[in-house]
């Protein structure tokens, strides 16, 4: 214990977690911790023939993006001079994994290198390196080693295309990582190959094949009714309601608000106390009661609490997953992100207030299917936005439809300039939801935060808008797949959900006589591969990434995201189907202790914890009873 040594010398990056096991390494294989002094050689020797952690404090599993690439040189994934010399006190790891950052750190080794056999100084203030101790031997290395860098920079340069961005050869970089580990995924079972297409479909922003598929002109219309309007107007009559709305139990509601900061928030509770309106009440209760932004930017109250109301009728209550608890539960989780101090003084009030409210509209009236599969049915939507991020374009349509009623338009009173900014804002933000352009985004960020740190000496600076924005898009889109990161009773919850809504969506290909998409078979299910691999190469790169954005607050969240995989990781061999519990509540708390009991035991308890099986029929649960109080200390994983 105690030790920090890095092992990077062979680009493997990859953290040992808990899971000597699911690695290969038990029983003699791994060293005992009293031979570590005694005999280093043990160590060293299984140091040679094993990847380990960058920190042996470090419990949690490291993404794909800190693993060695193919195709790189060996000092791909190294720790570079430049950057080792930076002041590691915010305890973040800082080997580099993205290609532009990669070559100013290069670069800057070439100049240290220079400085010193030049007697000159590579930095304005620096002190003089005195060449003249250094043997002809270590000179000539050096310069060997620099002429190497050169000619690493030189190779990589060569490959940059003239229309691509520094972000698209990181996203380039990734997406060829990710490939290869899907690959070996696919080859584990029938139903990793199932995941490893859902994840490419997904996740990954490419042109398909044409299809020539019937047209389905099915979709449910926005809502827009008088009766909607009166609803608000009834809420709102005499009094303004304390919470946006009218409750019946206050102190349950006083309760609720007074965790509104909590990462682990009961939005399924509070959508009860809120008698069905959680996302009218948590806009009040976050944008008025604890941030002031409509009182900031003149915004009448009742007219946006009316707005709220019409948004809400068009998130659909049939979808088990996208509807207004979602949006309600992804407005509160950007809430706290951006309440925490390190970016809590970056962003301005109108920045805040964009990316809150493209958070509460981010899914509205989503009818319950991909984009892929508009698309692929040539869906009116797809037709209209050209296949384009059909979805996430039809939620700002959406929205921003109804605020050309005179009756729903809360920002008539805000200067033209600043309505159009806070407009382009949200159109970024919510445009940055869509799942195909995840790698894109993770890239751009990544690129960003590492080419910032290399370029002011370890620290992040964000000197520009796009620089801002870039960071808000992924805290949005973070947020839009934080469940992961959820206590694990939170958590199983949306996972039934989201499957349930999958499965209901294969039920339609089923009758369209189309292909079921992966994932969307109830009769083939794989959830918990599916989440497993949902983490292991989607959740966890992002949210690594905004771990190095916002250390340490984003700690607690990586560490429930490696209990959660863990979860799922010990059940895989099951697989049985699942539907939507009747109540989140009702899950056994037993189950949340799989670490304690033997392998035979823990598949004797799933098989009597998963709830009520899918009876194939397809109907729905659409019970938002909330989640028990959160599991002690004892009963986490």
């Amino acid at each position: 214990s105690g030790i920090n040594a890095e092992y990077g010398s062979s680009g493997i990056n990859a953290e040992y977690g808990s899971f000597a096991e699911e690695l290969g390494l038990a029983g003699d294989s791994v060293p005992h911790v009293n031979d570590v002094d005694t005999h280093p050689q043990i160590v060293e020797d299984f140091l040679s023939q094993n990847p380990m952690p960058r920190k042996l404090s470090d419990q949690r599993r490291g993404s794909f993006l800190y693993r060695s690439e193919a195709d790189s040189s060996s000092r791909g994934l190294s720790r570079t001079s430049s950057m080792s010399s930076m002041n590691d006190k915010n305890g973040l790891d800082d080997v580099i994994v993205t290609p532009f950052a990669q070559i100013l750190a290069r670069l800057k080794d070439v100049r240290s290198m220079m400085s010193r056999l030049t007697n000159l100084p590579a930095d304005e203030g620096d002190e003089l390196r005195n060449s003249s101790r250094l043997s002809g031997v270590e000179q000539q290395q050096m310069l060997l080693d620099g002429l190497g860098d050169i000619e690493w920079v030189l190779e990589h340069l060569n490959k940059i295309k003239a229309r691509n961005s520094v972000g698209e050869m990181a996203q380039s970089k990734f997406k060829r990582m990710l490939t290869r580990e899907l690959s070996q995924f696919s080859e584990t079972s029938r139903s990793g190959g199932q995941v490893a297409e859902w994840v490419c479909n997904t996740y990954f922003d490419r042109d398909d094949d044409e299809l020539d598929i019937e047209k389905t002109k099915a979709r449910i219309p926005m809502v827009y009714t008088k009766r909607i309007i009166n609803q608000a107007q009834q809420a709102l009559k005499g009094n303004f309601p304390k919470y946006g709305v009218e409750v019946e139990d206050e102190d349950a509601m006083s309760h609720m608000v007074s965790q509104i900061n909590v990462w682990n928030f009961d939005m399924f509770k509070f959508a009860t106390i809120s008698k069905d309106h959680p996302l009218v009440s948590l806009s009040y209760i976050v944008l008025q009661q604890e941030r002031g932004l409509l009182r900031a930017f003149n915004v009448d109250v009742h007219t946006f609490i009316k707005y709220m109301f019409v948004i809400e009728a068009n998130y659909h209550k049939t979808n088990p997953y996208h509807n207004a608890v979602h949006g309600a539960d992804v407005m509160q989780a950007c809430h706290v992100l951006l309440g925490y101090p390190v970016v809590e003084q970056v962003f301005t009030d109108l920045e805040v207030f964009a990316a809150l409210f493209a958070s509460a509209i981010h899914d509205v009236d989503h009818p319950g299917l991909s984009n892929q599969f508009l698309s692929t049915t040539s869906n009116e939507l797809a037709i209209l936005y050209n296949d384009h991020a059909v979805l996430e374009n039809h939620h700002l349509a959406t929205a921003f439809k109804f605020l050309q009623e005179d009756e729903l338009n809360w920002a008539n009173e805000m200067p033209l300039k600043q309505k159009n900014l806070l407009r382009k804002m949200v159109i970024d933000l919510v445009l940055a939801t869509d799942m195909s352009k995840h790698l894109s985004l993770m890239a751009d960020i990544k690129t960003t935060v590492e080419s910032s740190k290399v370029a002011h000496n370890g620290k992040l600076v964000l000197e520009s808008y796009n620089e801002r924005m870039l960071v808000l898009q992924g805290i949005v889109h973070s947020c839009d797949i934080s469940s992961a990161t959820k206590s694990l009773p939170i958590y199983r919850a949306w996972t039934e959900r989201i499957i349930e809504e999958f499965y209901q969506q294969g039920d339609r290909e089923r009758e369209l006589g189309l292909p079921i998409s992966p994932m969307c078979d109830r009769c083939n299910p794989s959830i918990e591969k599916s989440q497993v691999g949902f983490i292991d190469f989607i959740v966890l790169p992002l949210w690594e990434t905004l771990g190095e954005l916002m250390f340490p607050f984003c700690q607690e969240m990586l560490n429930q995201l490696n209990e959660n995989r863990n979860y799922y990781f010990c059940r895989i061999p099951e697989s049985p189907r699942c539907s939507i519990s009747e109540s989140p509540g009702d899950l056994d708390r037993s189950s949340l202790s799989p670490g304690v009991l033997p392998p035979e035991q823990k598949r004797k308890n799933s098989r009597g914890e998963r709830g009520k099986l899918c009876d194939g029929t397809g109907d729905q649960v659409s019970d938002l009873s909330s989640i028990e109080e959160e599991s002690t200390a004892g009963d986490s994983t």
